[in-house]
């Protein structure tokens, strides 16, 4: 009985390492993404993003068996995935021309929340009361993040407009889980990314034909070209790879805990290539945001099982 706790001990710790990970590789997108933003439109960047993140999740799946002719049964699901997950990342960059790379991190942790509230209208999941207090907290401290430490901006809900075009992207985003399981029909979560890529060059190089051809691509700085890369591999497949990882050793409520601790990476990001750091006063709000990451992460008995 020692040995079955020692490695189920053993197995949850490994999970953690994965998320822990997974918050720091996806921290990076949105500090390189602040500096690449400002040189090429979110569109015709995201296309060939998608392009590259297609072709790494495509032989992965290929050399591990997961595609098939089922894969590609009813193909408009991998459309509506691609749709929502363009519109993230073209948000995204789009509000990075604007925006802080942290205060785009804090409007990243309203995720959970989203998440949940679609996974309740979508599919009828429920919050223990517990999850609800954590993500109200964590809300909070993004909102504070958000509106820049500004009580009166707080209040009368004064939203800049890259923070509210991020947003946008941020309910597609958090949409995608509740979408994904309903339009599930058993397929490999790598077939299924591979799918969604796929769709989404299509979706990407449609609506931005224009902005693709007339980007010089030869011309662009290499924070560009680094942070295309970075976005497909480190943020793209390894995030998802550590995320399946993860998913099957922790419980979903402590997968989703370490969203909230992208803000906190993405100072780190920040500090190590010598940028501004945020006040004081903002990181108040990042404390909420540990705080909702805490009682996320406490363990209460009933996470046992993911």
């Amino acid at each position: 009985m020692a040995s079955i706790g020692l490695a189920a001990s053993e197995q949850s710790a490994r999970g953690h390492l994965a998320m822990l990970c997974f918050s720091a590789l996806v921290a990076g997108s949105f500090s390189l993404g602040a500096d690449a933003a400002q040189f090429i439109e979110p569109g015709a960047l995201n296309a060939i993003r998608f392009i590259v993140a297609g072709g790494v999740v495509g032989v992965l799946a290929w050399r591990f068996g997961h595609l098939s002719r089922a894969t590609f049964v009813a193909p408009w699901r991998y459309g509506v995935l691609g749709v929502l997950f363009s519109i993230y990342f073209v948000t995204m960059f789009e509000a990075l021309k604007t925006v802080s790379a942290v205060s785009t991190a804090a409007v990243f942790t309203l995720t959970p929340f989203l998440a949940a509230l679609f996974g309740w209208v979508v599919l009828r999941q429920r919050l223990s009361p517990r999850l609800a207090v954590a993500l109200a907290i964590g809300a909070v401290g993004a909102l504070w993040v958000i509106f820049r430490a500004d009580l009166g901006a707080f209040l009368s809900f004064d939203i800049g407009r890259g923070e509210l075009v991020f947003f946008v992207g941020c309910v597609a985003h958090a949409l995608y889980p509740t979408a994904a399981r309903a339009l599930n029909r058993g397929e490999h979560p790598l077939a299924v990314n591979f799918g969604m890529l796929l769709a989404g060059v299509v979706v990407l190089v449609m609506a931005n034909a224009g902005a693709i051809v007339g980007t010089d691509w030869l011309a662009l700085p290499s924070i560009v070209w680094i942070t295309i890369l970075y976005t497909s591999i480190f943020a793209g497949a390894t995030t998802f790879t550590l995320l399946q990882f993860a998913a099957t050793r922790l419980p979903g409520a402590k997968v989703m805990a370490y969203t909230y601790l992208v803000p906190v990476w993405v100072v780190v990001w920040e500090a190590a290539r010598g940028n501004a750091l945020p006040g004081s006063m903002i990181l108040l709000g990042m404390v909420l945001i540990a705080i909702a990451l805490l009682i996320l992460l406490r363990d209460d008995g009933a996470g046992a099982r993911p």
